[in-house]
């Protein structure tokens, strides 16, 4: 089957009339050893029902057609959506009917035609992470992603407890499966050029943590405990929890040292703390 090159891409491009946007963080592969690498990466199969979020002009699309059962493929560009069915019809005619479009803003879908097994995507640099986040949420029947991001972010996603880099991404995706980095993506492969490398990150889904806290309550101790990330967690949880003193019981309970940070903690760990800390209830006068 053929894929886009830079030739086709760059025609395809013309004949639309398009000049990629970054309001929409339009970068589009234009190298077909990339796209090969990203379905073998991925580990996509015929039995995988895969979304694909910000398809483009089909560069990801055309390979994943060809590994899996099914491409749900979520764009938020009117011109790509109703292009896209018309190229994969020129190109792999007998693919077609796997392909299913959905013209829409990935951080605003509820429902899609057929439930995901796998997330894999290009995804647009200035909105990967809330993508990420939401659709694990939204989806349950996803049991894998792999997506090609701004290397910074792969990092930060990936990013162990005690480093430098790890923060709230690193936790709230740890809640969902084992993060890592699965390679590096250079420039040179995207057109227009971005001026920033990329990288491929890899979850796979696991069970969240046996805590009696729901992933809300502990993502709501995460972003407290990050919003002061410097602080003790004893005095960054003190406004969530209705005090420092209120704080530090509830991490004592949890077995968690009050003087600790929160960059130095797991999820698990996170998890218990929630667990024991909720919000004082507002008084009423």
């Amino acid at each position: 089957m053929e894929l886009l090159g830079a030739a086709r891409v760059r025609e395809l491009a013309d004949r639309l009339g398009l000049r990629p946007t970054k309001t929409w963080g339009q970068n589009f592969v234009i190298d077909a050893n990339t796209v090969r690498r990203i379905v073998r990466t991925a580990q996509v199969g015929p039995h995988d029902d895969v979304v694909e979020v910000g398809p483009g002009l089909g560069s990801l699309t055309l390979p994943l057609l060809e590994a899996a059962r099914t491409v749900t493929a979520v764009e938020v560009d009117p011109l790509l959506a109703g292009q896209l069915p018309l190229t994969v019809t020129e190109l792999a005619p007998d693919l077609a009917d796997r392909l299913h479009i959905l013209h829409a803003d990935a951080l605003t879908v509820r429902e899609l035609p057929v439930a995901p097994t796998a997330l894999v995507a290009n995804l647009p640099y200035n909105v990967s992470v809330p993508v990420i986040l939401s659709f694990l949420a939204r989806f349950a029947s996803l049991q894998r992603v792999l997506v090609m991001v701004q290397l910074e972010v792969a990092q930060r996603l990936a990013a162990a407890p005690g480093s430098k880099i790890y923060g709230v991404p690193s936790l709230k995706a740890a809640w969902y499966g084992e993060v890592r980095l699965a390679g590096t993506v250079p420039r040179a492969v995207f057109w227009p050029v971005p001026n920033v490398d990329s990288g491929l990150v890899a979850l796979v889904r696991h069970n969240p943590p046996e805590a009696t806290a729901s992933r809300e309550q502990v993502f709501a101790c995460i972003d407290a405990a990050f919003a002061q990330r410097r602080k003790t967690l004893r005095a960054a949880l003190a406004g969530w929890a209705g005090g420092a003193d209120r704080a530090e019981q509830a991490l004592r309970a949890a077995g968690i040292d009050p003087r600790a940070r929160g960059e130095q903690l797991g999820i698990d760990e996170f998890a218990r703390i929630a667990a024991a800390l909720s919000p004082a209830p507002e008084s009423s006068d």
